[in-house]
């Protein structure tokens, strides 16, 4: 090698390493300065931005950065989730929760033995919703089991969650997401999203304690209220903590005069939860039962008989159940119940997220690009890439089940996590998309309904400083730039 030629390799490969480690991919168009402008804006410019356009009628990439890159995807994980089980289950299944028992009931209406409540892994189980006219679960079984003829249980309520097997979270969940409903236990048997609402006004006086509620109101868990009214115009300071179990506890501060507080917390052993609201339930009806409430995982006792059933939405409806609202707790139900589809009961993450996979292949996705160990986003473990998720939302634009998948989705300024995002400008109506929110990752991934024709996209924002609203900001910004194509 002569001197200039080792002159220039030096040169060659100084400029590499001065290079940036996460480089712009080489978008070109009339979309590159204009995209450029909203992702480089003071705040952002130092976040880790992976974007990926795609049209849709011909698969052209019309803006790209970063987009083979891995990026924390927070909850557009659940786009993955919910595809593979319309896909496993189709738009028209329904999961049936039922009462088995393997005792007679005698003539005096007794049945001689346990009640078993099976879980079928339906994350809708709740409480009665009017305005959509959805009725309670539970109450739904109570009557069927009086229509049975049953006005007294010898035994006890089983709250029975077979179908489910291994660790109730998932690996890379923060510990203090474990006290409120986004984080809540996993289990088949799940009742009211595994949590209770509490509610939370300040008193008549200053220095009064302020006045709490709870629903359900179960003997399940307790509330322990230590908070008091503070003086008018004050900041509210309520701290909600777990005391031990399903204890809690309110304390700190309220206005006098301000706005009530309302959360909900998650509650430890759903089964169990359920099984003793459904007790409660009963006995409202005058159906006592004798033995307290417990759980099982094992087999169902041979000859055991159904006196009831509960059958829940269909799939198409629980996928949105998902990614509307962005519901964690249904997306890990879903999860384990794909595994259990794919590879038999009892289902767990490993066979879900096996499952999972294999949909990828089949439908095309570049596999390079992922790594999931979960089904909602909550961990922070899991990497996708831009590239890898428009693959999938491209496959699902062609997929049988393909108008359920895209009625799951928020739309901007309508409905679900972006009803109050862009709801006067263009992009309102326009945008389909799922979107995705942990500390420092923003994500949004969906379809555009372009003045050119429909296009595709995924973009993440990793490792940003800025309030979350900033970052989520310039997302709305570029999908109304979209929009306009």
């Amino acid at each position: 090698m002569t001197a200039a030629s080792r002159l220039l390799a030096a040169l060659a490969l100084a400029a590499a390493l001065a290079a940036p480690a996460f480089a712009r991919d080489a978008s070109t168009g009339a979309l590159r300065k204009p995209v450029d402008r909203i992702l480089d804006r003071a705040g952002l410019d130092v976040a880790f931005w992976g974007v990926e356009v795609r049209r849709l009628r011909d698969g052209k990439v019309l803006y790209s950065r970063n987009a083979t890159r891995h990026f924390t995807p927070a909850s557009t994980t659940k786009l993955l989730t919910t595809a593979a089980a319309l896909d496993a289950f189709g738009a028209d299944h329904r999961l049936a929760t039922t009462l088995q028992a393997t005792a007679r009931i005698d003539g005096q209406g007794r049945l001689l033995g346990d009640l078993y409540l099976v879980g079928a892994g339906d994350p809708s189980l709740g409480q009665a919703d009017p305005e959509k006219e959805k009725p309670a679960a539970l109450e739904v079984l109570a009557d069927a089991l009086r229509a049975a003829g049953v006005k007294r249980i010898e035994g006890g309520i089983v709250g029975h969650e077979g179908l489910f097997a291994g660790d109730r979270r998932g690996d890379g969940w923060d510990w203090d997401d474990l006290t409120w409903w986004y984080g809540a236990e996993v289990s088949a048997l799940s009742w009211n999203d595994n949590a209770a609402e509490l509610r939370v006004a300040a008193g008549e006086r200053e220095g009064d304690l302020v006045v709490a509620h709870r629903l359900p109101e179960s003997r399940y868990y307790s509330l322990r209220v230590t908070a008091t009214t503070a003086a008018a115009g004050s900041e509210p300071a309520l701290k909600v903590t777990r005391a031990a179990g399903n204890a809690f506890e309110i304390s700190g501060t309220l206005p006098l005069g301000g706005e009530p507080w309302k959360g909900f917390v998650a509650l430890e052993d759903p089964a169990l939860y359920a099984a003793t609201v459904f007790a409660e339930t009963l006995a409202a009806r005058g159906v006592t039962v004798m033995a307290p409430p417990r759980t099982s995982s094992a087999p169902l006792p041979p000859g055991s008989r159904e006196l009831g059933r509960f059958e829940g939405p269909t799939m198409a409806e629980l996928i949105a159940g998902v990614n509307k609202p962005s519901q964690n707790l249904h997306a890990e139900m879903l999860l384990r119940l794909l595994g259990a589809r794919a590879e038999g009961a009892p289902g767990d993450v490993k066979k879900g997220l096996k499952a999972a996979a294999a949909f990828r292949d089949r439908v095309g996705v570049r596999d390079d690009s992922w790594r999931v160990e979960d089904g909602s986003g909550l961990s922070r473990l899991n990497l996708i890439g831009p590239q890898g998720l428009v693959d999938l939302l491209v496959a699902m634009h062609r997929h049988p089940h393909a108008a359920a998948f895209r009625a799951s989705l928020p739309v901007a300024g309508q409905d679900g996590t972006l009803k109050r995002r862009m709801k006067d400008g263009p992009a309102a109506g326009k945008v389909l998309a799922k979107t995705g929110t942990l500390t420092s990752a923003n994500a949004l991934g969906g379809y555009v309904d372009a003045k050119s024709g429909p296009l595709v996209f995924a973009l993440f924002a990793n490792h940003h400083t800025v309030p979350g609203r900033e970052a989520t900001a310039a997302a709305d910004a570029l999908m109304e730039l979209l929009v306009r194509q």
